[in-house]
C-alpha cells in the first residue's frame, strides 16, 4: 500500500511539475550594480558603461512562479526531497571566447565544461552544447564563428579540427582536421564566408572556403612582419584580419587579401603595452580592443592603433579580469570579454562619442521555462 502511494505522488508531481514549468517565463538579465560604472571617470566623458556579466543558468528569473501547478510541483519536489539546486554543469567555468548571431544569441565556448553554451536573449533560455559529432563531444574548443547561413564554426584545439553545427547545435561536418595542429582563433568574412583559423601548433593563419577547402595559407614562424610566434585569436572585422601574435607581444592586421598593413603594441612595463595579448576585435567605429591577459587588461585603442584607455587590473570585482581569453563586439556596441577565471562573460556597453546609450541593461522578453538542448549530455 505504501509503495502504491508513494508511486502515486510520483505520478502526480510529474504531471504538475510539467505542467507548471511549461507556464513559468523567463528574462535574461544582466546584475546591475547599485551605481553605475563607467569608463573613464568622471569628470572625463564617459565612453564605455559596465552592462552586466553572465555566468549561466543564474542569469535566467522568472517572470512569474508558473502558476497552482508549479506551486504543487514545488511541494512534491520537496517532499521526495528534491528540492531546487544549482546546476554547475550549466554554469560557465573557464570561458574562451564568443560571438553574437543574428538572432542575438551570445555563443560563448568553454574549455572548462568542454561545451558551448548558448545564451538566448528572445527566447530567455540558455543551452548547453556539447556533442561535436555524432561519435565524440568538444574536448577543448575555443575560437567561435557564425557562417553566412547561420551555421555555427567552432575550432577545438585538442581535436585538431573545426566543427560545423547547424543553428541549434546539432553537428553537420568537420573541416581541417588534415591541415590543423593545434586550431584556437577562429573567424569568418561575413562577404565572401571565407574561413580563418589561427593554428598555433603551426604558427600560422589557415584560410578556407565556406565548402571547407583549404585555399590560402598566411604567414609562417619568425618576427618579422606577417610571421607568428604562437597565433591565438583573431577576428575579421570591416575588410581587416586582427591577429593577436601572442608570443611576439603583438597584434598584427592583414587586409582582405592577407596582406600585411600595421602592427600594434610592441613589450613594455606601461599600459597600452602587450605582454601576454589574447582577444581581439574591433566594432563598427573602428576601436580596436585587445586582451592583455598577463596584466588582466583590456586594451582599447582607435582606428589608428593610438592608445585610448584601459579597463581592468587583477581581480574579481566590477572591471576586473582574472587571465582573460577572448573579446569580442555585437552590433549594438557591447562589448564581451570572456574573464576567464573568474567563470564568467564581462559586458560593456560603447557609449560612442557623446558619451550616451540607450541600451538596456535588462532584455524584457518573455517565454517557456528553461530548456536544455537536445545536444546536452
Amino acid at each position: 500500500m505504501k509503495t502504491k502511494f508513494i508511486v502515486f505522488l510520483l505520478l502526480l508531481f510529474i504531471t504538475l511539475a510539467l505542467t507548471g514549468c511549461g507556464e513559468t517565463r523567463h528574462l535574461l538579465r544582466y546584475d546591475k550594480p547599485a551605481e553605475e560604472k563607467v569608463w573613464p571617470q568622471l569628470p572625463d566623458k564617459p565612453r564605455f558603461r559596465y552592462v552586466g556579466q553572465l555566468v549561466g543558468e543564474s542569469n535566467l528569473s522568472a517572470v512569474n512562479d508558473g502558476g497552482a501547478g508549479a506551486a504543487i510541483g514545488r511541494f512534491f519536489k520537496a517532499l521526495v526531497g528534491l528540492n531546487d539546486r544549482p546546476d554547475t554543469s550549466r554554469s560557465l567555468l573557464r570561458p574562451q571566447s564568443g560571438t553574437v548571431d543574428a538572432a542575438g544569441r551570445i555563443i560563448v565556448t568553454d574549455a572548462g565544461r568542454q561545451a558551448i553554451f548558448v545564451f538566448d536573449q528572445k527566447l530567455g533560455k540558455l543551452d548547453v552544447w556539447r556533442g561535436a559529432t555524432k561519435d565524440f563531444n568538444f574536448v577543448s574548443p575555443v575560437g567561435v564563428a557564425v557562417a553566412k547561413n547561420g551555421d555555427i564554426l567552432v575550432a577545438d584545439s585538442e581535436l585538431r579540427r573545426v566543427i560545423r553545427l547547424d543553428s541549434k547545435g546539432n553537428p553537420k561536418s568537420t573541416l581541417g582536421f588534415e591541415d590543423l595542429e593545434r586550431p584556437t582563433g577562429l573567424s569568418i568574412d561575413a562577404k565572401t564566408g571565407r574561413i580563418f583559423v589561427a593554428d598555433t601548433g603551426e604558427h600560422n593563419i589557415k584560410v578556407y572556403s565556406d565548402a571547407g577547402k583549404l585555399i590560402q595559407v598566411i604567414g609562417q614562424v619568425g618576427t618579422r612582419r606577417g610571421e607568428f610566434n604562437a597565433p591565438t585569436h583573431i577576428s575579421f572585422v570591416g575588410d581587416k584580419l586582427y591577429v593577436t601574435d601572442t608570443f611576439n607581444a603583438r597584434v598584427q592586421i592583414f587586409d582582405s587579401k592577407g596582406r600585411f598593413i600595421r602592427a600594434i603594441g610592441s613589450r613594455g612595463l606601461y599600459l597600452g603595452n602587450l605582454v601576454r595579448p589574447k582577444g581581439v576585435t574591433a566594432d563598427s567605429f573602428g576601436n580596436i580592443y585587445i586582451i592583455e591577459s598577463f596584466h588582466d587588461y583590456l586594451l582599447i585603442y582607435d582606428q589608428d592603433t593610438r592608445f585610448l584607455l584601459p579597463i581592468g587590473g587583477t581581480g574579481s570585482g566590477i572591471g576586473k579580469f582574472y587571465l582573460p581569453a577572448g573579446v569580442w563586439s555585437d552590433q549594438q556596441s557591447r562589448i564581451y570579454v570572456a574573464d576567464m577565471y573568474n567563470g564568467r562573460v564581462v559586458v560593456f556597453q560603447y557609449l560612442g562619442e557623446q558619451g550616451q546609450s540607450d541600451a538596456s541593461s535588462v532584455i524584457p522578453i518573455s517565454v517557456n521555462a528553461v530548456s536544455a538542448s537536445s545536444q546536452e549530455k
